[in-house]
């Protein structure tokens, strides 16, 4: 019951965190280990259930992330050889092959620690699980508040539809990534109109990059033009070379345009949470929506994502993991001695 009433108070908690702002990465960790305590309760209580009730809770919290894993790394192995067949052989293109090996090659580790009486080899194999068993989790509470996160709609009117850039195709064409955004913030900016609401200003936003003719704010507003999108709806911000400059520079114009405004940004949906905590960060009033990407560049592009908001809390995140090496550096230094 103390693990129930636990999972209880994280859960208040999460509903709290979410509630006062949404953009927090904190959110996911309560609702991470709200589920994570919650499992725990479960499993406390399986010889008290019904015999039916305690197969399933076993199967739940065991079977199936267990078979899941599995599955999840033939999944990851497949997707990394699509992405290196369309995208290139790039690192950040392989993300998602080198996490499935990964999962099989910790899978045979365990086994081979299992056959070999080795003091050494089995302090290292349980330190690297505890190391790798949380990332597992800080992965899972960004791909689980992420997702949660992504569902979120726009409601009532909005002042601005920011539209955050990529790069672009042939120095000055807008690429497929980059039009689902534009697509996307149109379609709110013709919702709104639709029912009877004010335009609002079509905000977008990229810079000049090296290899590019035009600054991608000019690619952009080009084609919500051509979409037939009134030229006096549309403004630029063409400056910015990252996420961060962005949300900071376009909250500049909005500022300036009206102290009180309220905004929805679009990016893809890979990038909808981490770009949230940017907005969140920069002092970006509204919300955060994602648009559709091609399903085969969705799992690279949210390893990628999960990467860079684990290396921005990296003080936590490595503190967290170079203690687990140490206890199990002391745990297996106490075992020799012994």
């Amino acid at each position: 019951m103390v693990a129930f009433a636990l999972a209880a108070l994280l859960f208040l908690a999460f509903c709290v965190s979410a509630r006062k702002d949404r953009r927090r990465f904190r959110n996911a960790v309560l609702l991470g280990l709200t589920l994570l305590t919650l499992s725990f309760g479960l499993l406390v209580q399986v010889r008290v259930l019904p015999g039916w009730l305690g197969t399933a809770v076993l199967l739940l919290v065991l079977a199936v992330p267990t078979f899941g894993l599995v599955a999840l790394g033939v999944f990851l192995i497949a997707n990394g050889v699509t992405m290196v067949r369309r995208e290139g052989a790039r690192l950040p293109n392989l993300l998602s092959l080198l996490a499935g090996l990964g999962i099989f090659a910790m899978i045979a580790l365990l086994i081979i620690v299992g056959r070999f009486d080795s003091t050494l080899l089995t302090g290292f194999a349980a330190t690297l699980t505890a190391v790798v068993a949380y990332v597992s989790f800080v992965l899972l509470c960004f791909l689980g508040y992420a997702c949660l996160y992504g569902r979120i709609r726009v409601r009532g009117d909005v002042d601005h539809v920011v539209m955050l850039g990529s790069g672009l195709v042939g120095g000055d064409r807008v690429p497929p990534l980059l039009a689902s955004r534009l697509r996307k913030g149109q379609q709110i900016y013709e919702a709104q109109l639709a029912r009877g609401g004010r335009p609002p200003v079509l905000l977008v936003s990229g810079g000049k990059g090296s290899d590019e003719k035009v600054p991608e704010a000019r690619a952009m507003a080009d084609w919500l033009i051509a979409q037939g999108v009134p030229q006096e709806h549309v403004v630029l911000e063409d400056s910015s070379r990252t996420t961060e400059e962005n949300m900071r520079l376009s909250r500049e114009l909005m500022v300036a345009d009206d102290p009180g405004y309220r905004c929805v940004v679009v990016t893809n949906n890979f990038h909808a949470f981490r770009a949230a905590m940017m907005a969140r960060k920069a002092g970006v009033n509204g919300q955060v929506v994602g648009a559709p990407t091609a399903r085969y560049f969705w799992p690279t592009a949210t390893l990628r994502e999960f990467a860079a908001v684990f290396w921005e809390h990296r003080t936590v995140n490595l503190g967290i993991c170079g203690l687990l090496v140490a206890l199990g550096a002391l745990a297996s230094l106490v075992t020799l001695t012994v």
